[in-house]
């Protein structure tokens, strides 16, 4: 990316990220973590209904569909829903280092416009890690895994506890999502950048 910030360059204590031994195997399908989840949730309507896979190491592969709904200028994909799509991604990465995370800053470049009906194939990878910080990285392609890149962006993701969705969100919707009798999902809608 040019014009990266210093705040997305891991600084010299940084180590290469190790895949958890309990993360998802190799292009396993990862799943929505919380149905309500405008990336991921298959209870959005207008949403993305990101599908993310795990791919080797510490990196997954994921497409959505962008649909009318997704429009910024008539027939184009909103830059905005572009850079959700990247975050969704990079957010589904924490999956394979079985942690709690959080978007912290998220850089996007905009390289090509993704037309209405347009299929968006993007993978990204954890880059490094430092304490509670984990560094990634994205790239949205259209035309199909080896297309043209049409968006790139890199990003800095913050580990937390669960403590910061429970004090911080919509007490209605944390008591849900807590009471929840699938103990799996329940767990799960907190395990991932929301």
């Amino acid at each position: 990316m040019s014009g990266t910030s210093t705040r997305l360059t891991p600084p010299a204590g940084a180590v290469r990220p190790v895949r958890h031994p309990d993360a998802p195997a190799p292009g396993e399908l990862l799943g929505s973590h919380y149905e309500q989840c405008f990336g991921c949730g298959s209870e959005q309507p207008h949403g993305l209904h990101l599908r993310a896979r795990a791919g080797e190491g510490v990196s997954v592969t994921a497409e959505f569909t962008v649909k009318p709904a997704h429009q910024g200028a008539p027939g184009l994909a909103h830059g905005g829903v572009l850079a959700t799509a990247m975050d969704e991604t990079l957010g589904a990465l924490s999956w394979l280092l079985r942690l709690i995370a959080v978007t912290g800053r998220l850089e996007t470049d905009y390289v090509l416009p993704v037309p209405v009906g347009t299929v968006l194939f993007l993978d990204a990878e954890v880059t490094a890690v430092h304490d509670r910080k984990i560094y990634c990285r994205a790239t949205g392609r259209i035309g199909g895994s080896e297309g043209p890149v049409a968006v790139r962006a890199e990003a800095l993701f913050i580990k937390v506890e669960v403590d910061h969705f429970i004090d911080n969100g919509r007490p209605e919707e944390i008591r849900a999502a807590m009471s929840d009798p699938d103990q799996v999902r329940r767990a799960r809608a907190f395990e991932v950048n929301p």
